[in-house]
């Protein structure tokens, strides 16, 4: 049968009917190379010390705040450094700085997520008052709180209550792996009101609030901290909407998986080089067929979570259904990536599971990526 255009037409809701384009505009191709650079400069050679250190290093901070990352999600005109910030962009800059080290890439966009989360769901007011520090050039830490330390934790259901009282909302709840818990000045955590998820604004000076430290296996250069809340604040403290909450949570889960496409990549490019450098009987390890085979399969299975990836990011920005790209993309990040980390161990044998080389660590983060809520976004 001849195919004619009505025969192509778009049967899934939300689909986009041309398609989409992965080729990156100039600003983006430009952005995406500055970040490399900055990856490779700054980020590599610090990454296993704040992995040891549990913390970011101030001068990856300074550093990350000269480039001028914090305000990625804000539009030029309350502030960030982008005229039309898109989740292509965001997706981009993330797999770079994933790349480089995923948790000094959470730590370093933390803020930026607080400061986006403001710019696309705020009120005027609460921009006017908030987003300001967080986009100056020293601009003040920040962090989203989604996740809880109970079975099956459900980040749209969350344990966390807010409950209406003549004086505001009453909050109660318990947030862990908290992105520089310690150093935040403001916090957006997911609450419970109204039978509703809903976003909530809180200042580390609310009475109430209290920050213990929160080691977790992977990603340990974020500083993860464990958020108890027991206080009263103003009603005027909720922020957007329960879809909006809905759409924060999707975008920080799709920015999991970009993070973990760039992990994927670079723990590829280190198994590649030990394969073909480690030599057995007389040839490398990589013309092995077992050895073949596996880095193969991290490869075809590094793609396909990243087109999976571009491919919600570029529905997101034509305002289009991205739900069941994005669920896509969990699932390849909780399955395929943390098994991409385990064979790059595989390969490296002994030498994988010493901090040597590069690759446990990135193994600890990737299993991080696929459960995880909160912290970053696109």
């Amino acid at each position: 049968m001849t195919e004619t255009k009505a025969s192509r037409a778009v049967t899934h809701p939300g689909d986009i009917p041309e398609g989409f384009d992965l080729r990156a505009s100039q600003e983006q191709a430009d952005l995406s190379e500055l970040v490399r650079r900055f990856g490779a400069d700054v980020l590599r050679p610090a990454a296993a010390q704040a992995d040891r250190a549990g913390a970011t290093p101030v001068e990856v901070h300074s550093a990350a705040t000269e480039l001028g990352l914090h305000p990625l999600h804000v539009p030029a005109q309350l502030g960030g450094f982008l005229d039309h910030p898109s989740a292509i962009t965001s997706v981009l800059v993330l797999e770079e700085l994933g790349y480089a080290d995923p948790g000094l890439a959470v730590a370093l966009l933390a803020s930026g997520a607080v400061a986006g989360a403001l710019a696309a769901y705020g009120s005027s007011d609460q921009q006017a008052s908030y987003l300001p520090p967080l986009t100056r050039a020293d601009p003040v830490r920040a962090a989203i709180a989604a996740c809880e330390a109970h079975p099956v934790a459900d980040p749209l259901h969350p344990a966390m209550t807010a409950t209406r009282t003549p004086a505001g909302l009453r909050v109660k709840g318990v947030k862990c792996l908290v992105p520089l818990a310690d150093s935040a000045q403001l916090f957006i955590v997911t609450t419970s009101l109204d039978d509703e998820p809903r976003l909530l604004l809180l200042d580390a000076a609310d009475e109430g609030l209290s920050i213990e430290a929160d080691p977790a296996m992977g990603l340990r250069a974020a500083g993860f901290g464990r958020l108890t809340v027991d206080a009263c604040v103003p009603q005027e403290r909720l922020l957007g909407t329960a879809a909006d909450t809905r759409d924060l949570i999707r975008r920080g889960r799709l920015a999991w998986s970009a993070l973990a496409v760039g992990t994927c990549r670079a723990l590829l490019d280190e198994a590649k080089s030990y394969a073909l450098q480690r030599h057995t009987f007389g040839k490398p390890i990589a013309q092995r067929q077992s050895i073949a085979f596996l880095l193969a399969n991290m490869a075809i299975e590094t793609e396909g979570l990243r087109l999976v990836t571009w491919r919600a990011a570029a529905r997101l920005d034509a305002a289009a259904q991205a739900g069941h790209d994005i669920a896509h993309a969990r699932r390849l990040t909780a399955t395929r990536a943390a098994q991409i980390g385990a064979d790059g161990v595989q390969i490296l044998g002994g030498h994988g599971f010493t901090t040597e080389f590069p690759v446990e660590r990135w193994y600890r983060d990737l299993r991080a990526m696929g459960v995880l809520d909160g912290g970053i976004t696109v």
